[in-house]
């Protein structure tokens, strides 16, 4: 689509000569030119009589449009003062870049250029016997320039088409766009994870110390405005989206240290990017009928129909993969309910591969041989490990890939959990770390809510809690043993269930219970006879602390 120009008017598809040449033609033709210097900067693409402009059938807009007016044309605009006024209001008012003159002397002319500095319209004077050469010249110049424009743009477009049939990269995209801008260039995800760059190494790193992107290294694509810009401190780069049919593939983005980019960059930039869409869609076709073998194959290794462990372990090298190391299984799961969403099933599919392919990018760049695929409601990534590695390494290790994943939460990514299994130093054990770690992302999520990173050794009671089927049965249990505890009816009741927990974890130590609530002894001794009127005699019966010590628990839990 065009880009916006002055008051919404759409852009021309290729750009003009600018008003401050032409200011230089007009003096070359002896004529007299008079416009702020700000308004010689704009671009003309044609030119217009008068008669034109301002007739019946006269275009609702003149933006880019230089207006060409004689004696004769003028004249029958009335003439005086006030209609010439008029007239100069109007051309100004519908965003002509400026009027040409030639005919006029004495009080109209006077007048002319009083209207016109009252306006601001540019307002150029040429010699009736010069006006046919500047005329001529001023086409010319237009013509010269756009025909270059267009060659550029179908040298481009060349250029970008045989990258992609000689089966080039999105890497090698951005390096022949760079050739054409002088910049550099990237290719980023919807959500701004950069996949693919060009240019040089200074030029690389003025555009990623920029505001648009933020310390994760994720381009603001939210924040970003797509298209041509205004003139501005934004003015040296500038974006176009990856379209294919109705989905979108991503951004490319174009950035330049020493020069603003004109309508023109971004014209080629629009091609490019449809150069690369086409592109993208390949890639994605060839990754799709790859995915379901290894797709295929890691659904049989996780559920122990890989065959022997020396037949896996080859056919995972086969595919480009070693699991023939110490690693963890990582299972990873949006927090939304997809089941219960109200997006249609396209755009869920659509969320859940680029959820994949985030996954995907994340673990390739720290460690490419190690499996990762995206199914139909989580992502499985086998990520290797230290021997010997304890937990909070592990953790560490899975962490720095989770929070490569979320970035800062912008660019329209979706909130996921993920769960951790323990190591193993075999294929034989994917089995049990995948169910290990399908508990811990379901049950870290009801322990600590959206969002959670949990191992399994963290999950503690919660798994087996986790086990039973029916939620309904396990509210029942809660309200059964704690009572009206089970409820916030009364603001007093969280501060008792938070009083029993912690006499059941410091093993009814009064004292120890006391001080790590800030109560006086005699307070807490008060707190436990109200306790014990609701639930019974827990000091002194140890089943009836196991079943409020497991009620309080569930009582956690969240989703049940």
């Amino acid at each position: 689509m065009p880009a916006a120009g002055r008051s919404g008017e759409p852009e021309p598809e290729v750009s003009g000569i600018s008003l401050r040449l032409i200011a230089g033609l007009a003096a070359a033709a002896h004529g007299v030119v008079r416009a702020e210097a700000a308004r010689l900067d704009v671009s003309v693409d044609s030119t217009t009589p008068l008669r034109s402009a301002l007739g019946d059938n006269a275009p609702a807009r003149l933006t880019h449009r230089l207006v060409l007016a004689d004696a004769a044309a003028l004249a029958e605009q009335d003439g005086d003062a006030a209609s010439l006024a008029a007239t100069v209001a109007a051309l100004d008012t519908a965003g002509a870049a400026g009027l040409v003159v030639s005919g006029l002397s004495g009080k109209r002319l006077a007048a002319l250029v009083k209207a016109a500095e009252s306006s601001g319209l540019p307002l150029i004077d040429v010699p009736l016997d010069h006006i046919a050469t500047f005329t001529t010249d001023v086409l010319s110049a237009m013509l010269e320039h756009q025909t270059a424009i267009l060659r550029r743009l179908e040298d481009a477009d060349r250029a970008l088409v045989q990258i992609v049939l000689a089966g080039g990269s999105l890497d090698d995209l951005c390096e022949q766009v760079v050739g054409f801008l002088d910049g550099a260039v990237m290719v980023t995800t919807t959500d701004g994870r950069v996949i693919a760059r060009a240019g040089s190494q200074r030029e690389l790193d003025h555009a990623l110390s920029l505001e648009c992107f933020d310390r994760t290294g994720r381009l603001l694509t939210e924040a970003e405005p797509m298209g041509p810009r205004p003139e501005g401190p934004t003015a040296n780069r500038s974006a176009v989206r990856i379209v294919a049919g109705h989905l979108d593939h991503g951004v490319l983005m174009a950035f330049c240290s020493h020069r603003h980019l004109t309508v023109d960059d971004v014209r080629l930039l629009e091609r490019a990017a449809t150069v690369a869409a086409l592109a993208i869609t390949k890639d994605q076709a060839v990754s799709a009928v790859e995915s379901k073998y290894r797709a295929e194959f890691l659904r049989d290794a996780l559920a122990g129909r890989a065959g022997s462990p020396v037949d896996a372990v080859a056919h995972a090298s086969s595919l480009g993969w070693d699991i023939d190391r110490p690693m963890v299984v990582v299972v990873a799961e949006t927090d939304e309910d997809d089941d219960r969403s109200t997006r249609d099933a396209d755009e869920v599919r659509f969320l859940q591969q680029r959820f994949a392919r985030a996954w995907t990018h994340a673990v390739a760049v720290r460690d490419s041989r190690s499996p990762v695929m995206g199914f139909s409601r989580e992502v499985v990534a086998l990520i290797g490990v230290p021997s010997g590695a304890e937990t909070e390494q592990v953790m560490r290790i899975v962490g720095e890939y989770v929070r490569v994943v979320r970035g800062d939460g912008g660019g329209g990514r979706r909130s996921f959990s993920a769960g951790v299994s323990r190591p193993i130093t075999s294929v034989a054990g994917l089995p049990q770390a995948y169910d290990e770690a399908l508990s811990a992302v379901t049950v870290g999520r009801q322990m600590h809510g959206d969002g959670a990173t949990t191992h399994v050794d963290g999950l503690g009671i919660y798994r087996l809690l986790a086990l039973i089927p029916d939620g309904a049965d396990l509210r029942r249990f809660v309200t059964e043993s704690l009572r009206e505890l089970a409820t916030d009816d009364s603001p007093e009741y969280a501060g008792l269930r938070q009083t029993l927990s912690i006499l059941i974890d410091t093993n009814m130590n009064v004292a120890e219970t006391a001080r790590l609530l800030f109560f006086h002894y005699n307070t807490l001794r008060y707190r436990i006879g109200k306790l014990e009127k609701i639930l019974g005699p827990f000091t002194t019966d140890a089943d009836l602390r196991l079943t409020l010590a497991l009620a309080l628990k569930i009582h956690q839990m969240r989703g049940i």
